[in-house]
């Protein structure tokens, strides 16, 4: 048996150096938490038609407003379209929340939010 530790190229006088990387975690959760108090701060708006949505940094939809004269309250149709421009403005919205996290959190998350191959944390956070 040799007397070489095994560890010794890790790091740190003895090897590995578990408190400095546990200090490094530590350092990297506090960064994390405090991107997604600030998403959390910020709003984003979507919109189509005459239709804007006000989303939450998080995604959360928060005000929905509609354009004075731009649908007929009486009439089906124009009640279904403004329907369908509310989601389009959601969907426009979402986008642009998904933009913002990524250039949020990208960084703290391993580059990445998903929509690549890389593995995901519990939330939908790439590692």
């Amino acid at each position: 048996m040799s007397d070489t530790n095994p560890f010794a190229g890790l790091g740190g006088e003895g090897g590995f150096d578990l408190n400095a990387m546990l200090e490094q975690a530590q350092q990297m959760q506090a960064q994390l938490v405090a991107a997604q108090e600030e998403l959390a701060a910020t709003t984003v708006e979507g919109s189509a038609g005459g239709v804007t949505v006000t989303l939450t940094g998080t995604g959360e939809l928060t005000e929905v407003s509609v354009a004075p004269g731009s649908f007929d309250g009486s009439d089906a149709d124009s009640l279904t379209d403004l329907g369908d421009l509310v989601v389009a403005a959601y969907r426009d919205g979402k986008a642009k929340v998904d933009e913002l996290a990524s250039q949020a959190l990208g960084p703290l998350a391993g580059g990445g939010l998903g929509g690549d191959d890389s593995p995901q944390l519990p939330g939908g956070f790439g590692v």
